[in-house]
């Protein structure tokens, strides 16, 4: 009996030390980090009139899409919750820059709009906390959708910007870099969003085709050398992904004399519009009163014809966005260039954005870089809403439910099936623990061998008695 108490024993500690070699890290990850870094209205051309030796440097090193294509409604807030959920904007909600109620009448600017959980927590959980239930650590910095609670959590860190923070200020952008890179390096962050509001900003009161824009991307240009830089600095080289993208691109706006701009009062009367989103770029909505919808449906559809009018059950399911409650009867949207005018024409901005995103002025940039992208990589183009899956893919996190698919960006990751050579000094740290482990099991396995042999001999003697 005692010798088969102590087989037991001797068993049992051999398959904990083959499960458990000595030496082993039990913490140790089985991901990389990542950083999604985006530049506000970086059209997907941007770089091709600039001197962008940083930018260049990242397409040798990594990965590069021919232009990817952002959701419609084609601003800044939507197109960053679908980049982050993976969802349409007609699943996750947030369907304006703006929140808006149309019982009190009231409008929330876009950089009011951040911390307004109300506007962002639809029952769609974006990526910082399906990371963060699975064990990540995560952080948003100035990123659309950071500040907000979902389902009562929030993200493990956030910075949101104030209503007049400033975009373009490039010492800023590169403090900005050091805090991040210290959030990785120093407290073990897994997953951080860095947001840019340029080059939306100068697109916007300068204009697109204009020095002062080529002049924004030459600053962006020379703030992604930084981030490498700094990267290598924090010994994140071989440790940190990173995904560079935007939201949407821009186009000039086209005024009088050279064209008709669309002004709506010349077609219909306001006194019959309960509540409008207009006067915001290519895109509005209007909540007609009681009894008023086809009137003024009817008004507007041949109105203008730069203008597409639409009512909300007969809008065009491919831009999925009209099947969600906060969508307003009526919709419009111009032709690209023409801004949607309501009342008069107050309009001020050279470029503008919110046009349909099969326009190419529309498509917005995606590169990328790290230990689990390729290099020299160039991409087929692709919806923005694919890049949730690859962010999950490398994460290591099971996805929510999402309209992404990971068949768009597969291939721009280094192969599994060709996993990388494991560094030297890994190698050598590996065996040297491991080491013991093959010396103490060879030992058990001549321990355990002897040990039967001399009962089954004890058993044969017994039974010649």
């Amino acid at each position: 009996m005692k010798k088969l108490s102590c087989l037991v024993l001797l068993l049992a500690l051999l398959k904990l030390n083959a499960c458990h070699p000595i030496g082993r890290n039990q913490k140790e990850k089985n991901f990389n980090k990542l950083l999604l870094v985006s530049f506000d209205g970086f059209r997907w051309d941007y770089d091709q009139d600039v001197y962008t030796p940083n930018m260049d440097r990242l397409v040798n090193e990594g990965v590069k899409a021919k232009y990817i294509t952002p959701p419609f409604v084609t601003m800044t807030s939507p197109s960053h919750f679908t980049t982050i959920t993976g969802r349409w904007i007609e699943d996750h909600g947030v369907i304006h820059n703006l929140m808006f109620n149309t019982e009190t009448l009231k409008k929330f600017s876009h950089k009011e709009t951040q911390n307004k959980t109300e506007w962002w927590d639809n029952g769609v959980l974006p990526l910082w906390i399906t990371a963060q239930n699975q064990g990540r650590k995560t952080a948003s910095f100035h990123y659309p959708g950071g500040g907000a609670t979902y389902h009562g959590q929030a993200v493990n860190r956030t910075l949101v910007e104030a209503v007049d923070h400033p975009d373009s200020d490039e010492t800023e952008w590169r403090e900005n870099i050091d805090i991040v890179m210290s959030w990785f390096s120093k407290e073990d962050f897994d997953f951080v969003t860095l947001y840019y509001g340029e080059p939306d900003r100068v697109g916007h009161r300068i204009g697109p085709e204009t020095p002062e824009r080529q002049a924004i991307i030459d600053q962006i240009d020379r703030t992604i050398g930084y981030l490498v830089e700094a990267i290598e600095k924090n010994g994140l080289k071989d440790k940190l992904n990173v995904i560079i993208t935007s939201d949407h691109g821009m186009t000039t706006i086209k005024k009088k004399p050279q064209v008709q701009e669309i002004l709506l009062s010349n077609y219909i009367t306001f006194k019959d519009v309960k509540f409008d989103i207009l006067d915001y770029g290519g895109f509005g909505m209007i909540l007609p009163k009681v009894g008023k919808e086809e009137q003024i449906y009817q008004a507007l559809k041949n109105a203008h014809p730069h203008l597409k009018v639409f009512k909300k059950e007969e809008f065009p399911e491919h831009f999925h966005y009209a099947k969600n409650e906060r969508v307003l009867p009526i919709l419009v949207y111009g032709d690209s260039g023409y801004s949607v005018n309501g009342r008069i024409i107050i309009y001020f901005n050279k470029g503008d954005h919110g046009f349909d995103n099969e326009g190419m002025d529309m498509k917005t940039i995606f590169r990328a870089f790290g230990p689990d992208f390729k290099k020299n990589y160039l991409a087929e183009p692709f919806d923005s809403i694919h890049i949730y899956p690859l962010m999950c893919k490398l994460l290591g996190v099971d996805p929510e439910p999402n309209n992404g698919s990971l068949a768009f960006t597969q291939k721009m990751l280094v192969e599994s099936s060709e996993p990388e050579p494991m560094p030297e000094r890994y190698t050598r740290h590996t065996q040297h623990n491991q080491l013991p482990a093959i010396i103490l099991s060879g030992i058990g396995a001549v321990v355990v061998f002897l040990f039967i042999s001399s009962v089954l001999y004890t058993v044969i003697q017994r039974r010649k008695r």
